[in-house]
């Protein structure tokens, strides 16, 4: 008896699976135009946001320079179209059922999301707020936490340097905002300096007419800018200098490279003019302080 109502039991289940697999089927081919036409909806706006994508970049090189900004705004444009047509074919499939479920439960989705995703979601925040700066752009040549390198690229997640060892470094988003930075590449001109010292029997004047008359012939001075020279320290073997000058620089070789050049055209100069350039000496006195060498030869 019990083997006959098990038996009953399952060819009655596997007869309603098969009613509702059979409903199901029956469903899908009504609606099968449908589903036809929801796939080519969103095939459709796939290639509709790939396109709007190029001529909004195309549009916008001729009216943004900043290339970050164009990136951002074409990502956006091209995931508001992709949600335009996934709604659309959710109503081709009359699921407005489904398109409400959906909308209701995003609110909470996306307070979960953002609590889960704080960092990701500051990043994000942070990588708009970059891409709108207008101090800092692509190519540009910027210092920020001991770090200098070229913004090679803005994302939404993050911002990269290459540094000029050719090796990239990978800044978070948030990171960066929350700190200081430098960019190099706002302003076309800077000042740099050179220090050294002299003997502290040479002629100082002569020193200070020698080294500005030098840098000033080199290095053009524009209106406004001008060689600036100061005697900074009586020091133990020499009197210590500094010179201040300003040159063309957006990166850091340009610096290495001027006071390159600085620093032979001072001691070329130095050299023909007799000035010495100390260095420390130490004397050991050993008649005064006693001091003695004791040399002993050991024969094993």
């Amino acid at each position: 008896m019990i083997i006959m109502m098990d038996k009953f039991s399952i060819e009655d289940a596997l007869s309603k699976l098969w009613d509702k697999l059979d409903g199901w089927l029956e469903a899908i081919i009504l609606r099968l135009p449908n589903i036809l036409l929801a796939i080519l909806i969103m095939v459709a706006t796939y290639f509709i946001a790939r396109g709007v994508k190029k001529l909004m970049l195309k549009f916008l090189l001729g009216r943004i320079g900043q290339k970050s900004i164009q990136d951002i705004m074409a990502k956006i444009v091209f995931i508001s179209i992709l949600i335009v047509g996934f709604f659309m074919a959710l109503g081709v499939l009359e699921l407005n059922k489904v398109l409400t479920s959906i909308l209701a439960g995003a609110g909470v989705l996306g307070l979960a999301i953002g609590l889960a995703l704080q960092g990701t979601l500051s990043n994000t925040v942070g990588g708009l707020v970059l891409s709108f700066m207008p101090k800092i752009r692509i190519n540009d040549y910027i210092e920020t936490n001991e770090v200098k390198g070229f913004v090679s690229e803005i994302s939404l997640r993050n911002i990269t340097l290459r540094r000029t060892d050719n090796n990239y470094t990978v800044v978070p988003n948030s990171k960066f905002v929350e700190n200081a930075f430098t960019n190099y590449s706002i302003s076309k001109r800077s000042r740099i300096s050179v220090s050294c010292g002299v003997g502290y029997e040479s002629n100082l004047q002569e020193v200070e007419d020698l080294v500005t008359q030098i840098l000033t012939e080199n290095f053009e001075q524009q209106h406004g800018e001008a060689v600036e020279f100061y005697f900074t320290e009586f020091g133990d073997s020499a009197i210590n200098f500094m010179a201040r000058f300003w040159i063309d620089m957006v990166k850091n070789k340009e610096v290495y490279a001027a006071k390159h050049k600085a620093i032979k055209l001072i001691k070329a100069q130095f050299d023909a003019k007799g000035i010495n350039i100390p260095f420390p000496i130490r004397t050991l006195d050993f008649g005064k302080n006693k001091l003695q060498f004791e040399t002993k030869d050991k024969i094993e």
